[in-house]
C-alpha cells in the first residue's frame, strides 16, 4: 500500500500577504506558478495511483503544473480551505488589532457575508476525516501513492487526523505554499514519513 502525499497550492497574492484565503477562489501568482512547476520533479520519482484536489483554481493549477500531461485528477470538495468567515481576507495582525490574543486554532472564526459562513475547527476536522477515509479506500486498491493538492491549513488539520490527534493539533504543523508532505505507516501506525519538502528551484 502506498503513501499519502500532501501538496500544498502555490503562492497567491493573499498568501504572499499572509492573508487568510478560504473560499475566495484566487489564481496562482507568476511565482506560484513558478513553485508549482518545480514540484514535478519531486513527484516524478512517485508511483501515483490516485489524486484528490481541492475545486479551488489554485490547487487545480498546482496539480496541472506540478504533475504535466497527467489527466483524472478528481476534484475532491471537502478538501477546500477552511471557511474563515468574517475573517475571510484578513491578516492575523489585523484581526489581532480588534481581538488582541486571537489565534484560529483556539478562538475560531465569525460568520461573514454571503460565500463565507464561516466554519468551526470540528467541522473543518470532520471533512478530513471523511477524506482520509476516500484516501485510505483508493491505498487499498493499488499499490501506488495517493496524492492530495489544496491548502495549508486544512492539510494541517487533516495531518493531525491522520496521526491520531485532535483537529486543534493542526497548529504544530507549519505548512509553506508548494510544499511536499508524506504521511506512510511504521508497524501499521500512522507517521509522519516527511514535512514541509520545498522544491529546489522554488522561490
Amino acid at each position: 500500500m502506498g503513501d499519502l502525499l500532501l501538496v500544498r497550492h502555490g503562492q497567491t497574492e493573499w498568501s504572499r500577504d499572509g492573508r487568510h484565503t478560504g473560499r475566495t477562489d484566487l489564481p496562482l501568482t507568476d511565482v506560484g506558478e513558478e513553485q508549482a512547476r518545480a514540484l514535478a520533479p519531486l513527484l516524478a520519482g512517485r508511483r501515483i495511483a490516485t489524486v484528490l484536489c481541492s475545486p479551488l483554481r489554485r490547487a487545480v493549477r498546482t496539480a496541472e503544473l506540478a504533475l504535466p500531461g497527467r489527466r483524472g485528477a478528481v476534484l475532491e470538495p471537502r478538501l477546500q480551505e477552511w471557511d474563515y468567515g468574517g475573517y475571510e481576507g484578513l491578516t492575523t495582525p489585523e484581526i489581532q488589532a480588534e481581538r488582541p490574543g486571537w489565534d484560529l486554532w483556539h478562538d475560531g472564526v465569525p460568520a461573514g457575508g454571503p460565500g463565507h459562513p464561516g466554519e468551526t475547527l470540528a467541522s473543518v476536522g470532520d471533512r478530513c476525516d471523511e477524506v482520509l477515509a476516500v484516501a485510505d479506500a483508493a491505498r487499498q486498491e493499488t499499490d501506488g501513492d495517493v496524492l492530495l493538492v489544496a491548502h495549508g491549513h486544512v492539510l494541517r488539520v487533516l495531518t493531525a487526523r491522520r496521526l491520531g490527534q485532535r483537529p486543534a493539533a493542526g497548529a504544530l504543523y507549519r505548512l509553506e505554499t508548494a510544499t511536499l508532505s508524506a504521511l506512510g505507516t511504521e508497524h501499521d501506525r500512522p507517521v509522519l514519513l516527511g514535512w514541509n519538502i520545498p522544491a529546489r528551484s522554488a522561490r
